[in-house]
């Protein structure tokens, strides 16, 4: 059974956010490492349109970072779902799919392969209430955000839900990295 991770990086005070942080090479090394334990990627419609086309472009481009060429070419090839009811097209190795999302990942989980990564802030409250996470990856930046939306915010569950730390990383930056793995 494959398990369904879901990673993000957020602030002190648990906004996340696209502009708010800026990985340097330690940071998109790590991230890379994770892409390489991956097997399909499911985003919803915006973190899909924030990644796509970007991260393909930077795969093509050498005058990139190196640690951004590397993020790229570990992240591009992975075949790619995306969960919108709005988007009308996707790169060439992604499918769309518009209805029931929380059918399709206990489907996924059931496949052989490799990870599934999981990237839709606007579905993980669902997802997780529905025990379909297996694991957190909360990278915690040295910053306060203060106004923008937080990772946690609106979450309602049924029931507690427990999570074991499996493993911290401490970076150079300040920024540390908290892997999570759901308790039964």
């Amino acid at each position: 059974m494959r398990k369904v991770m879901f990673a993000m990086n957020i602030s002190i005070d648990g906004c996340y956010g696209h502009t708010n942080f800026t990985p340097n090479e330690e940071l998109m090394d790590y991230f890379t490492r994770l892409m390489l334990d991956t097997g399909l990627i499911v985003y919803g419609r915006k973190t899909y349109e924030l990644m796509i086309p970007y991260w393909p472009e930077v795969a093509k481009n050498l005058d990139d970072r190196p640690c951004d060429i590397a993020f790229a070419d570990a992240m591009t090839p992975i075949p790619k779902i995306v969960l919108s009811s709005t988007l009308k097209n996707a790169a060439e190795n992604t499918r769309i799919v518009s209805e029931d999302p929380e059918g399709l990942i206990r489907e996924l989980k059931q496949q052989p392969g490799k990870k599934i990564a999981f990237s839709s802030t606007r579905l993980l409250p669902r997802m997780l209430a529905l025990g379909l996470i297996d694991e957190l990856y909360l990278i915690v930046h040295p910053v306060l955000v203060g106004e923008n939306k937080r990772l946690f915010e609106l979450f309602l569950v049924p029931e507690k839900l427990n999570f074991q730390l499996e493993h911290t990383q401490l970076f150079k930056s300040g920024a540390i990295a908290l892997q999570y793995q759901k308790s039964e």
